[in-house]
């Protein structure tokens, strides 16, 4: 009888294994979730691509089809009226990028932000805190998308402004610990993609601390010692 996949996922959950040297090999489950907020402006181009545009409408000026000139004043006078609607661009650099309010989503406006909590994490060395994204062990959840859904409702106290990316998670990784007893324990991660929508603050709880930061500054979080 094929067995559902709920009752794998317990069974694996909950498998342990044991050696000659008397030491227990545990594994668990884990869903983390990889908690973005898009870019909301348009990231600058590079200036060798605006070099290439640029060259690229000059040359396209050549050969481009004239037309008389009556025709081109009729498109000019299209839509003239009375009134005039100023446009005043927003500042791409904002107080919390002067700041370095990395608790702050009014940053790096043209980059991605991801969400890393400070504190206890499974597998981490010694149980000491550390930066971590939000996680939950599997337990007795139908799927492990619901695992993860749940991982960011605890931190966030809902899920009203957060787009889940899929059901099936798009990253995972295996560590393995081992206790002064010298027991062990396989922690097996996956790492499932949610969104921020519609909002530029959310409350963050249930951890030390926590930050927004770009995929550059994550390497600062995350040290060769770190889980």
């Amino acid at each position: 009888m094929r067995r559902s996949a709920t009752s794998l996922l317990r069974s694996l959950g909950s498998r342990s294994f044991s050696s000659p040297a008397t030491s227990a090999l545990q594994e668990k489950i884990i869903a983390a979730v990889l908690f973005e907020r898009l870019p909301v402006v348009i990231p600058k181009i590079d200036p060798v691509v605006y070099a290439f545009q640029e060259f690229s409408l000059r040359w396209g000026q050549q050969y481009r089809r004239k037309y008389p000139d009556e025709v081109l004043g009729r498109g000019e006078a299209r839509g003239k009226g009375d009134y005039q609607i100023d446009y005043v661009p927003a500042p791409r650099i904002t107080e919390a990028d002067k700041t370095n309010d990395q608790k702050s989503l009014k940053r790096a406006l043209d980059r991605r932000l991801y969400l890393l909590l400070y504190g206890s994490t499974y597998g981490a060395p010694n149980k000491k805190p550390v930066w971590h994204f939000p996680e939950k062990v599997y337990e007795n959840e139908d799927t492990l998308r619901l695992c993860a859904e749940s991982a960011l409702k605890s931190v966030l106290g809902g899920l009203d402004h957060t787009y889940f990316v899929g059901n099936a998670p798009f990253a995972h990784m295996v560590i393995e610990t081992t206790e002064i007893s010298h027991d062990s324990t396989r922690f097996k991660r996956f790492f499932f993609k949610s969104q921020v929508i519609g909002v530029t603050k959310l409350n963050v709880g249930k951890c030390e601390d926590h930050v927004w930061v770009t995929k550059d500054e994550l390497i600062k979080y995350f040290p060769d010692q770190a889980y």
